[in-house]
């Protein structure tokens, strides 16, 4: 799994962004508008933890803070296009490397990789597929 987990952060590096980065990017684009102490509660880090992240998004240009219409007091954060691309090229670049790797794999042993994906999903917290 360390390895995988490796190997993945490397595709992502190769635009310029960090895996933490990617997943920001992310959580901005499924929850826009989100302030950092939200996406720091979605991650389950401080707010002091990802400040330097959203930090370096916004100086990249991928990320752009507004101030809420209603509450001026209140400045959430939005992907930029050059966001959406980057993190758009980022799945590409991962789902592509994964693919070509469950490719090489015989039909028992993907059969045995699709039976073990609840149970990583679990592991994980994510909601199974």
């Amino acid at each position: 799994m360390l390895r995988l987990a490796r190997e993945l952060r490397r595709e992502t590096e190769q635009f310029g962004v960090t895996s933490r980065q990617a997943t920001l990017l992310a959580i901005v684009k499924d929850m826009p508008e989100s302030s950092l102490s939200d996406l720091a509660a979605e991650e389950g880090i401080s707010t002091a933890a990802l400040s330097g992240h959203v930090d370096r998004l916004v100086a990249h240009g991928l990320v752009e803070r507004r101030r809420s219409e209603t509450d001026r007091r209140r400045v959430g954060l939005r992907l930029t296009e050059d966001g959406a691309r980057v993190l758009r090229s980022v799945r590409e670049r991962r789902t592509a490397w994964l693919a070509r790797r469950l490719a090489d794999l015989s039909q028992d042993e993907a059969r045995r990789v699709e039976r073990a994906l609840p149970a990583l999903a679990k592991l994980v917290g994510a909601r199974p597929a």
